[in-house]
């Protein structure tokens, strides 16, 4: 598959060089617009058009039609490749029977360790754990979300081994204050509010958004409550340069009832996660410090026939960094992108006992990383620019890992591009997998694969395309696997995957507008939550004040469980009405699942069936 890929590209830039006029190639850059524009592939603003790399992106005004409280589900439906874990109404959770795992292209896991979580720039996983946590990432908090499909680990480093999520935060754009309110109420008791507001004044802004959601659940003992802020404040200080913080904080309490085939008694969680940052900003580069916290609170429950548990798990999370890079221009048609990380984190776990003995430590850890990276695009002639990149990461425990990248994007006549590109990701091993819990093991080194990929885009007018051709090769995979009589993580597994995606816009009309994408995904080692065969088709009518949107979505070959393999097909249809009122007041309606389908995405949890929500949404 490998040399197939390579002799696609050779072909393709070949034939493309000889096609070329100079004429069209200059209407063509004269044509770039800034709608193009992406930060989260380069770090800084640029045309995603000269960017190897496979970006999509989901704009504020889809998230805003989706009406839900969390962003993870819309980005499931509008991009290809994405896939999340959930297991009823609304929450995630942590610990067993959590949902919110997130892969691109098979790679990421539960919990997800693989695909990199980024609010502004600035990462969001726990200390011992290692990953984000799901549940954080509302809705009010986006003014659009860019999606990096495979490796981005020379600009991200570790856990951007599959992919990139950048949540780029909502700002005020007019001066004066804007407030956005939204309230919800729906099936099983669930009740959505949202508040959000944006002020700009002089040089100074500020956007501040709070979040309050809770359900009872479509099972006995599944109630969810979230409560969640969010604040960024910035200060313009001239000449480009901005001063910026930010402070986003959720609260959630959730119960897992476990699966249907083996009931949990009083498995519930009380979580608390905070992430924190302050940047120096200017057009080029950045320098930012941050520090993100967690307090879990978990009773593990027990069974029917079983005592209940005599403890509780404590755990505490910490990651502290700073980030340096900035850009220049060594010569004419040139970027150059240079930068360091540094990253301390850790924490502490433990079981606490109610009688009063002493706590048992599970972990108490402490990890540092630093890096380094160099990323060099340059225009080679009007038409062709290359990318390449190289990143030393050192770890503490584990060592040191270089990560190169390279890539070509052509310009072509009619807005088309043509890209190609070979990239290295990798993942340093958490805390949890070295020292906590059995099969905890000490002597794991870093996953490793290689991306090769091929894609092609175009805007003709009304329409816009893009399809994308892949191949995955990782090794050193952790796995549990049994050694000398018990079971260990070790460095055994391998990845091979390859596949494509396809998505597609249409503005028919002012009033009519079309969308869909599909991806294609073949595993030679088959992994949970990774539809072989997912499917998107949208379709938003808007006259007068009414606007009505329906979609429907395809899954197939999405693996349950691996042992026994257990597959899921599922066909779900969603609807969208909105009236409005007034100028400053919408009504909807939300209409999920309307087929009432029988599906699981976790295995042992059934997903509800029709579901229905409405509400209210103000602006002033």
């Amino acid at each position: 598959m490998r040399h197939i890929l390579y002799t696609l590209a050779l072909c393709l830039f070949a034939q493309t060089a000889v096609a070329q006029k100079q004429d069209s190639l200059q209407q063509t850059q004269r044509t770039l617009s800034i709608d193009e524009v992406v930060v989260t592939g380069s770090r800084i603003a640029t045309d995603r058009r000269l960017l190897p790399m496979t970006i999509s992106v989901v704009e504020r005004e889809q998230i805003e039609q989706d009406n839900r409280p969390s962003l993870l589900p819309t980005l499931v439906e509008q991009v290809p490749g994405l896939f999340i874990t959930s297991r009823g109404v609304m929450g995630y959770g942590v610990a067993s029977g959590a949902a919110g795992g997130i892969s691109v292209r098979g790679v990421g896991g539960s919990p997800t360790t693989g695909v990199m979580v980024l609010i502004d720039g600035h990462p969001q996983y726990m200390g011992l754990m290692g990953h984000p946590i799901a549940d954080a990432y509302q809705s009010m908090i986006a003014d659009r979300v860019e999606v990096v499909r495979g490796p981005a680990s020379v600009l991200y480093g570790s856990n951007a081994m599959g992919g990139v999520i950048n949540i780029i935060p909502r700002k005020s754009k007019e001066p004066g204050s804007h407030t956005d309110i939204r309230l919800g109420y729906g099936s099983y008791n669930t009740l959505e509010a949202e508040a959000a507001n944006r002020t700009h004044a002089g040089r100074f802004s500020s956007t501040v958004t709070a979040s309050y959601s809770r359900s009872d659940g479509h099972r006995a003992n599944m109630n969810y409550e979230q409560a969640g802020g969010y604040a960024r404040i910035a200060y313009d200080l001239g000449r480009e340069w901005e001063i910026t913080g930010e402070v986003n904080l959720t609260h959630f309490n959730a119960s897992n009832p476990g699966s249907i085939s083996s009931p949990i008694i009083d498995n519930d969680s009380r979580i608390t996660r905070g992430t924190s940052s302050i940047a120096l900003r200017n057009s080029r580069g950045a320098v930012s410090a941050f520090y993100n916290w967690g307090v879990h609170r978990i009773n593990d429950g027990y069974s029917a026939g079983e005592s209940p548990l005599d403890y509780r798990f404590r755990s505490q999370d910490a990651i502290a960094g700073a980030m340096l890079y900035q850009s220049f221009t060594l010569l004419k048609g040139n970027r150059t992108m240079v930068g360091a990380d540094y990253r301390h984190f850790g924490g502490k776990a433990l079981n606490r006992y109610l009688d009063g003995s002493a706590d048992k430590i599970i972990a108490d850890k402490e990890m540092d990383n630093v890096a380094a990276y160099i990323d060099l695009q340059q225009q080679l002639t009007p038409w062709l620019t290359l990318d390449a990149g190289v990143r030393m990461d050192y770890n503490s425990h584990i060592g040191t890992e270089w990560v190169p990248q390279g890539g070509l994007a052509v310009q072509l006549p009619r807005n088309m591009q043509l890209k190609a590109m070979v990239s290295k990701g990798f993942r340093f091993p958490t805390i949890r997998e070295m020292y906590m819990f059995p099969p905890q093991n000490p002597d794991l080194k870093a996953e490793r694969m290689w991306n090769y990929e091929i894609s092609l885009r175009q805007q003709v007018g009304r329409i816009a395309y893009g399809v994308s051709l892949f191949y995955i090769d990782g090794e050193n995979m952790i796995r549990t696997l049994p050694v000398d009589g018990r079971m260990m993580n070790v460095n055994t597994g391998r990845i091979e995957n390859f596949g494509t995606e396809i998505e597609a816009t249409w503005s028919v009309s002012s009033h009519l507008s079309l969308s869909a994408n599909y991806s294609y995904l073949h595993m030679k080692y088959p992994v949970v939550a990774a539809p072989e065969h997912k499917l998107y088709a949208g379709v938003r009518y808007a006259v007068g004040r009414w606007a009505l949107a329906t979609d429907v979505q395809l899954l197939r070959g999405l693996i349950t469980q691996t042992s026994p393999l257990t597959e899921e097909n599922v066909l779900l249809w969603n609807c969208d009405l909105g009236f409005t009122l007034a100028r400053q007041c919408r009504l909807y309606l939300r209409a999920e699942n309307i087929l009432a389908q029988r599906y699981e995405i976790n295995a042992g949890y059934p997903m509800p069936r029709a579901t229905l929500h409405g509400g209210v949404k103000l602006s002033f």
